[in-house]
């Protein structure tokens, strides 16, 4: 399994950037899929995840309204949209693949290594 973040950078306040995660070494279709985010000095949070077939969603809130999660499941590729960025989401964020179809916080299988978000003018 490999997952591989990419995407990330600096971005302004109000600006916008687009995560995407490439997976291979398993069905990407039968998994749901996840980003969560670590920023310096804190913990991990969750911050968006969605079913295998794209049929739910979850965000966490304070990026609800902001923050987009997609997949396509025929190039194997997990999406993060961000627009309207702050400064609060500057973090490392991680791609991560559920154990089974249906998303569930915390169930993880295999994390990506991280792409790095600044939001910073």
């Amino acid at each position: 399994v490999q997952l591989v973040e990419s995407g990330g950078g600096l971005a302004q306040p109000g600006g916008s950037l687009r995560l995407s995660c490439a997976a291979s070494g398993f069905t990407f279709s039968a998994y749901a899929m996840s980003w969560a985010r670590q920023a310096p000095g804190k913990g991990l949070e969750w911050v968006s995840g969605m079913d295998s077939d794209g049929s739910s969603t979850f965000y966490m809130d304070s990026v609800k309204g902001r923050f987009t999660i997609s997949r396509d499941n025929a190039k194997n590729t997990l999406y993060l949209q961000m627009n309207s960025l702050k400064p609060e989401d500057t973090a490392l964020y991680y791609c991560a693949k559920g154990y089974t179809s249906t998303y569930n916080e915390g169930d993880v299988h295999y994390w990506g290594e991280g792409t790095l978000v600044t939001v910073a003018s």
